[in-house]
């Protein structure tokens, strides 16, 4: 009887909502997108950057994943020097962060708190039209799901939001390998599903957005993938579920070829681990101020392309190397640590 509601479940709350100490009406409302300036919603334009105790409320629930996962972050100078934290990230935007999707996304709230929590930058993501619409009732997570990724500053892929953002002086998260990276097959760890042109170089040019390749490693050191998308394919029921929850969203990609068109929603089945360790490594940053002319070029634009994609491989595969030489990188390794120095002390991991 509600036209356009949408319904959020407070499960451990009681009658008196309005008055628990911590329930906050405005972060609800911002967090299902409700809260505009204008007759419509402007993803970049309504949004408002949370304040610390906002923040703190809704990373509380995903503390977990810190102690869990004790994520190591290393970045790089404009000089090329290496350094551990994030001091390599720019502060003033446009900057864009290109890098790799790890299996169901899990390397975001490690990347999005700790650069909020050291240098109190909001990381827009662009991510996939399922988190803030359906196409019809179906099996697809209630929407409620995502709140929390909305009201930090994500919005849904598209060339508005990308220009919007980038001239706004934003840092801004791109996944080129979207969600077929993000659900890969069994074997593809660490494997990138790019688009075979460009999407974001000219774009980038545009507002002289500092580029910074990334690379995610530790996936495979907290779960082994029991059933990928191949093995649920050959299942009647699974594959029906797949098409089903397919059709509940806006497909991305249909007219691009290769692999990454592949779309497909579903969810695979993951045996957990003890879990290891993630680790971060941040490229240095490549300039576009200046070379808006030269990268009008197709052939220029793909070529810087090919060296943001290089580059992200590149820190894969040192963060491969080098963690095989932390003797941190288990969590029954780490725990003794933490226990005799807090939980919140820094965990030794290995050399530069």
């Amino acid at each position: 009887m509600l036209p356009n509601c949408e319904i959020r479940r407070f499960n451990n709350s009681g009658h008196a909502l309005l008055l628990e100490a911590d329930f906050n009406l405005v972060t609800v409302i911002m967090g299902a997108n409700f809260y505009r300036r204008g007759r419509h919603l402007d993803f970049v334009r309504d949004f408002v950057p949370p304040s610390t105790s906002e923040f703190d409320s809704v990373y509380q629930p995903y503390r977990w994943m810190e102690v869990a996962f004790n994520p190591v972050m290393i970045s790089t100078l404009e000089n090329g020097n290496i350094v551990r934290g994030l001091t390599g990230i720019p502060s003033e935007g446009p900057v864009l962060l290109v890098g790799y999707h790890m299996m169901l996304g899990l390397e975001l709230v490690p990347l999005v708190s700790r650069l909020w929590n050291e240098h109190k930058i909001v990381l827009r993501g662009i991510a996939h039209p399922l988190m803030f619409k359906r196409l019809r009732e179906g099996k697809m997570p209630v929407l409620s799901m995502y709140d929390d990724y909305r009201f930090m500053g994500a919005v849904p892929v598209s060339a508005t939001n990308f220009y919007k953002l980038l001239s706004s002086k934003s840092h801004v998260l791109l996944y080129p390998g979207g969600m077929r990276e993000a659900l890969h097959r069994k074997g593809e760890e660490y494997k990138l599903f790019w688009p075979e042109q460009s999407e974001f170089v000219r774009m980038a040019a545009r507002f002289g957005a500092k580029i910074i390749p990334f690379g995610t490693v530790g996936e495979d050191d907290i779960g082994q993938m029991l059933l990928d998308y191949d093995d649920m394919m050959k299942v009647p029921y699974l594959k029906a579920l797949i098409e089903e929850l397919t059709g509940d969203v806006e497909k991305l990609r249909y007219d691009t070829e290769g692999e990454v068109s592949n779309q497909d929603v579903h969810l695979p089945i993951i045996l957990p681990k003890v879990p290891g360790r993630f680790y971060f490594y941040f490229g240095k940053p490549i300039e576009t101020a200046g070379r808006k002319e030269e990268l009008k070029s197709r052939e220029k634009a793909h070529e810087l392309y090919l060296e943001v994609k290089s580059e992200v491989e590149r820190c894969i595969d040192y963060l491969k190397e080098k963690r095989e030489n932390d003797s941190y990188r288990n969590i029954m390794a780490r725990l003794p640590y933490q226990a005799s120095h807090g939980f919140d002390s820094e965990v030794p991991t290995f050399d530069l």
